[in-house]
């Protein structure tokens, strides 16, 4: 009897000892590369890393922040950032495929290596099936430039120009390419203002060149860019030509100068694709893989696109204080 219980005794240790090893190994280890946090759209892609991070610590594994330093080389340096994953021997990594030539070798290698993948922020789903990686999160940039191009003419403009700032990035892409044909579906037309890489983040240059290009064209009516600041520098590249009356503007994402100016009547609309979500999601899903094997049958999981216009303003401010929009 006292040999049987020594027994039992020894081999409940050693199951213990085996599901605490267990445990260890499955605990997620999650990098996430990500643009930088001063930019206001990263801003909200952090908090979500952020509040996710609580649920993942939790479970004892931790989440590691890669974040660009400049746009100048933005394929290159991702590549980079998730070679630097790999060497940290992570076991998740969520990463924007932004620029696939680029990247995707650096991801192929990741997942090669075991590593658990989620395509966040740039991509699709048959992009993630390519590369090994297991879901898509984000928004589908070409539907999203679709519903810009469509809401302009629902509006009653005629010719829009897309600035694109970081042209040969996949999603910028294919949103210009979206407003375009959203446009043209509407009756429209358009075209893309693609800038130089070092344009963006600069105001003067991309308040400079949508002045030029609207002195030039007299016909064009309304005009996006592809981010929150960028709208910020065409709103004074519109009233610098005289053509606050004539050309309407609009913007992907929102920043709080973007959102008073659609307050005010300023700015006619921004495409929201709630990059809080997208990284909140994209984290807590990709842990949940990990640490318990679960799956979503959702996939993808997109985030946008959504119309953040005169109609629903003073909800979208509301979610302005905590960050998260």
């Amino acid at each position: 009897m006292t040999m049987l219980t020594t027994m039992t005794k020894a081999f409940a240790t050693s199951v213990a000892i085996c599901l605490t090893a267990a445990s260890v190994a499955l605990a997620a280890d999650i990098a996430v590369v990500g643009g930088k946090t001063d930019d206001a759209f990263w801003s909200k892609i952090k908090k979500g890393v952020d509040d996710a991070r609580f649920v993942v610590e939790t479970n004892g594994g931790k989440v590691t922040y890669l974040q660009l330093q400049t746009y100048d080389n933005l394929g290159p340096d991702a590549a980079g950032l998730v070679r630097t994953a790999i060497s940290q021997g992570v076991t998740g990594l969520v990463v924007p495929n932004w620029v696939p030539e680029a990247e995707d070798e650096a991801i192929k290698a990741a997942a090669d290596s075991g590593i658990k993948i989620i395509l966040m922020n740039a991509g699709s789903l048959d992009k993630a099936k390519e590369l090994g990686a297991i879901n898509y999160v984000g928004s589908d940039e070409y539907l999203a430039g679709i519903a810009g191009g469509e809401y302009f003419g629902k509006n009653g403009q005629k010719n829009v120009l897309c600035v694109n700032t970081l042209p040969g990035s996949a999603n910028q892409e294919a949103r210009c390419k979206g407003v375009i044909d959203g446009i043209t579906k509407a009756g429209g037309t358009g075209k893309q203002l693609p800038l130089p890489a070092t344009s963006f983040g600069d105001p003067t240059a991309i308040a400079e060149a949508v002045k030029a290009t609207l002195t030039q064209d007299g016909s064009i009516d309304g005009v996006i860019t592809i981010g929150a600041g960028d709208a910020d520098a065409a709103a004074s590249g519109i009233q610098q030509a005289g053509k606050v009356e004539s050309v309407k503007l609009g913007s992907f994402d929102f920043n709080e100068a973007g959102l008073d100016r659609i307050k005010n009547s300023a700015q006619l609309f921004a495409v929201d694709q709630q990059p809080y979500l997208q990284s909140l999601l994209s984290v807590s899903l990709l842990a949940s893989h990990i640490d318990f094997g679960t799956d979503l049958p959702v996939k993808p999981v997109l985030t946008g696109p959504g119309i953040v216009d005169a109609s629903n303003i003073e909800s979208t401010l509301s979610g302005v204080s905590k960050g998260a929009r």
